[in-house]
């Protein structure tokens, strides 16, 4: 029963992950050329914000039940996007940081070599 429920899920978060608009663009921002755009982003929250107050809204004066789950939609991929920010700026930082590390050894003449595989002492 656990093994069906944790393929289930597997099965769904590829899914969602594959498919849906705001994760495929989430997924684009957390790329390196991309980074830049996390904070811009942010402002997507704003539109899904003002759909959950509208529902909301709604909902106070009678409409079906079934609005809350556009509230809940509405609120989580705000949620995601008020989170890309910070988040795109950090990983922002941390790759321009390891990217100027890099330049410092190649110009001090210490690059790294990249990994050749396992290879034989000989003396």
């Amino acid at each position: 029963m656990i093994r069906l429920i944790w393929t289930l899920s597997a099965h769904t978060r590829y899914y969602l992950r594959r498919y849906m608009p705001t994760n495929r663009l989430l997924d684009a921002i957390r790329c390196r050329p991309n980074l830049k755009w996390g904070i811009p982003a942010m402002l997507l929250a704003v539109p899904y914000l003002l759909i959950a107050s509208v529902c909301t809204n709604a909902l106070a004066d009678g409409a079906p039940d079934w609005l809350h789950l556009v509230v809940l939609w509405a609120v989580w991929n705000a949620m995601k996007f008020i989170i890309i920010g910070p988040v795109s700026l950090i990983l922002l930082i941390r790759a321009r940081t390891q990217e100027a590390i890099a330049r410092h050894r190649v110009s001090a003449g210490r690059a790294v070599k990249p990994f050749q595989g396992a290879s034989v002492v000989r003396r």
